[in-house]
């Protein structure tokens, strides 16, 4: 990977000397993501910290420090743990860090790019998950905001992962979000019609993202895209989507969820995402009977993958005395709508 003049981590140690920062597996507008050695319990996992040209920040700080604080406190199957938070001095002040399990997989945007449009019960059963998780964050007061693929991957061995807190809000906190005014937090081919209204994120609005969500995983593409945020926030606003079936092979049945789902009045949508995970059960194949039962991976390319994996974790080994492997995609991406 070529140089980045804000990757100023590899090499070192933080939290005391208790981490070595490895090879460098991702990284976004704000934050760079790293693998690290923890070497209290010998184990590898990631570690994404804020750059440090934004170590003054305030903005940026606050972001990050919420999102520190709103994963650590989402312990469930379908979510990315955090393991520890803190921070280590840095050329230009403080710099935060989230240490996290390492992902090993497959983002949904990856997954989409590999293989296309996904059968949709495979597409069902992948929405359930990302349903599950967000059902576990609503009851503690946690909207997401940012649901979209590059924000879910899945692992090799099949199970669902929804990460990135950055921009999540507590559902009765204070109604600042940490942007200018009349600004959008969110991505927006996947934020809500409120939203881009500029009104407060409920759990609803992620159910809305939900189904943009589903309805690029069943046809591809997404409901609303367009070549600006002001267009395609109109379309969101305005437009009615076209149902899946007029792209892809689905049922009837699969249209209607998706639909209800992207309804414009957020009174009219499903009223939780238990409410619309519970829709997706009665019309699976299987009715989700078993979600242990994993998500299948592209089988050729995993293989490949972990074979170079253990390669560079044999490399990594006598390099740093350390495993590293794995690849994980962890972006902040923030995209301002004025």
């Amino acid at each position: 990977m070529a140089h980045d003049r804000h990757d100023d981590f590899a090499g070192t140690t933080f939290g005391d000397g208790r981490y070595r920062t490895l090879r460098r597996i991702g990284g976004g507008g704000m934050a760079v993501v790293h693998e690290a050695h923890d070497q209290a319990l010998d184990r590898i996992v990631a570690v994404k910290r804020l750059r440090t040209d934004l170590a003054e920040d305030a903005v940026a700080r606050s972001r990050f420090a919420r999102e520190a604080e709103h994963a650590a406190a989402l312990n469930h199957p379908a979510i990315v743990r955090v393991y520890d938070t803190g921070e280590d001095e840095g050329k230009t002040g403080p710099v935060p860090w989230i240490v996290m399990e390492l992902v090993e997989g497959y983002t949904l945007r990856a997954l989409l790019r590999h293989e296309g449009p996904l059968a949709w019960p495979r597409a069902l059963r992948i929405a359930a998950h990302v349903l599950d998780a967000l059902e576990y964050s609503h009851e503690r007061g946690i909207v997401h905001r940012d649901i979209k693929p590059v924000n879910v991957m899945v692992t090799e061995e099949g199970a669902v992962k929804v990460m990135d807190f950055g921009i999540a809000r507590a559902v009765h906190g204070t109604a600042a979000s940490l942007t200018a005014a009349g600004h959008i937090m969110g991505t927006p081919q996947y934020f809500s019609p409120e939203q881009a209204l500029g009104h407060p994120a409920s759990p609803r609005s992620d159910v809305y993202s939900v189904g943009c969500l589903l309805y690029e995983l069943l046809v591809g593409t997404v409901p609303f895209d367009g070549d600006s945020a002001i267009t395609v926030a109109y379309k969101h606003v305005r437009d009615q989507p076209l149902p899946p079936s007029a792209h892809a092979a689905v049922p009837g049945t699969v249209d209607d969820l998706v639909l209800h789902a992207l309804r414009k009045d957020p009174q009219l949508r499903f009223a939780s995402a238990a409410e619309m995970r519970a829709a997706v059960a009665r019309i699976s194949p299987d009715g989700l009977a078993d979600m242990t039962a994993p998500v299948a991976v592209p089988t050729g390319r995993a293989q490949r993958r972990t074979a170079a994996r253990d390669r560079a974790r044999r490399r990594t080994v006598l390099v740093a005395a350390a495993a590293a492997a794995a690849c994980l995609l962890a972006a902040v991406l923030a995209v301002m709508l004025g």
